[in-house]
């Protein structure tokens, strides 16, 4: 990485400067509410908030959008808002383009590319996408990082710390600690093109045998850490298939459901960021998935206590339960704590426990899960609150944002079906075994 763009204590302080106003604004009228018994609109503030954020690119937004999808970590006031927030915002212009191309590929990267368009086919949070055509006339698309991402980061995660911490003052219920830490770790990990790059190859070999499921390949000789090189995959957004016939919503929904959870049941790894913009729809109802910097790797006995509590719930085995939930990581858990827990696990599980062709849920309003996470809220508060493990926080987020895919694409599915045909002959030995050769493979471990 150039001069120019370390993580330098002058670029953290010019990002405090861009967002600390707004994040400060919040901290201040958060804690006069709270303590000085000043009024406060949540709702218009979250409102500003949001305004505020959306004008930024960098982590920030990425969190913002990211906090909106785990139950729990932010006032429901503020999670409203900040969905609004799109990742697809307006892209930097040819001078940065020409800029980034030409410290990552050298001075004549224009030719390694037999075209490259000058304007970005798509733009998020953290760099932009540009499409190109090898000279072997393979279309490709390139991933250019934004400049100073690295100081950006740092800066924004501090603020979002201060967010935490103001809110754990005022609301007791969940202990945010594990979130922030997890959170930091992988914003982290998105910032190396190089490791996404692996990541990339890792969905490749996991997927391998998946014909409803397609990932890019990255072209090794045109990446660097803050480029990425990849084959370009032609899709549909998801969301044009909302009103197709229920035979292509289902299809489309089992391709989602077998891109997350084959991953995994059979290797014990996760794609944490289930967002819109990460994967479209292919002409034969396959999926492209794409976007591979927020991977989660765990522990194979995660995944059994996944299993494991699924059981629980089947046979009303508290036992078995508690197991569960100490294998994920959550310490002290009373007979009031575990009925708190379980009835967001009830939730989750649902569709997975009837042996039925049914909807995810079969109310079509409102957010996935939000009245169940409101509840379990306030139960947790009575008790004194909880902290989620590490580990917990993507595997929730994918289960909510997977959940409202289905929702909004009204697929009627034997989820049942579909869970077991995963889990049926499921050996934690054998998984790690596949796990650590997999990820050897791909130069992961």
């Amino acid at each position: 990485m150039s001069d120019s763009e370390d993580n330098t204590l002058g670029r953290r302080a010019r990002r405090y400067a861009r967002v600390g106003g707004a994040v400060g604004g919040l901290a201040a009228r958060f804690v006069g509410s709270r303590y000085l018994g000043l009024g406060l609109d949540k709702e218009k503030h979250a409102g500003e908030l949001t305004a505020a954020l959306g004008g930024l690119k960098g982590p920030l937004m990425k969190v913002a959008q990211l906090m909106a999808t785990i139950p729990d970590a932010l006032p429901d006031e503020y999670v409203q808002e900040l969905k609004q927030l799109q990742s697809d915002a307006p892209s930097m212009g040819w001078p940065f383009v020409r800029r980034r191309m030409a410290a990552e590929l050298g001075g004549d990267w224009r030719r390694r590319f037999a075209e490259f368009e000058r304007e970005a086919a798509h733009a998020a949070s953290l760099g932009q996408v540009h499409r190109a055509t090898g000279h072997d006339g393979a279309q490709l698309a390139c991933k250019l990082q934004y400049p100073d991402m690295s100081a950006a980061v740092e800066a924004d995660l501090t603020q979002l710390d201060l967010v935490f911490r103001v809110y754990a003052r005022a609301d007791k219920a969940v202990d945010t600690s594990n979130i922030h830490a997890e959170i930091s770790a992988r914003l982290r990990e998105e910032l190396d093109y190089e490791l996404e790059g692996k990541h990339m190859a890792l969905y490749r070999a996991m997927l391998a045998a998946e014909s409803g499921v397609h990932v890019p390949e990255r072209i090794a000789e045109l990446s660097s850490d803050r480029l990425l090189t990849m084959s370009w995959l032609d899709g549909a957004p998801l969301m044009s298939f909302a009103d197709a016939p229920l035979e292509a919503r289902n299809a489309v929904a089992a391709n989602m459901f077998r891109a997350w959870y084959v991953p995994f049941y059979e290797y014990a790894v996760i794609h944490g960021d289930p967002h819109l913009g990460n994967y479209s729809v292919r002409a034969d109802h396959a999926i492209n998935l794409m976007d591979f910097g927020c991977v989660r790797v765990f522990e194979p006995s995660f995944v059994r206590g996944v299993i494991d509590l699924y059981y629980a719930l089947r046979d009303n085995d508290r036992d078995r339960a508690a197991h569960a939930y100490e294998t994920w990581g959550f310490a002290d858990i009373s007979d009031e704590l575990m009925d708190v827990l379980n009835i967001w696990a009830e939730f989750v599980y649902a569709p997975l426990l009837k042996d039925q062709v049914q909807k995810i849920q079969e109310s079509d309003s409102g957010l996935y899960g939000a009245g169940i996470a409101n509840k379990v809220h306030v139960e947790l508060r009575k008790l004194g609150g909880v902290r989620p493990p590490r580990e917990f926080v993507f595997m929730d987020r994918a289960a909510i944002g997977l959940g409202s895919v289905f929702m909004h694409l009204k697929a009627e599915i034997n989820w049942h079906e579909m869970f077991h045909g995963l889990i049926d002959n499921f050996d934690e030995t054998v998984l790690a075994e596949r796990q650590s050769t997999t990820l050897k493979s791909v130069e992961l471990r």
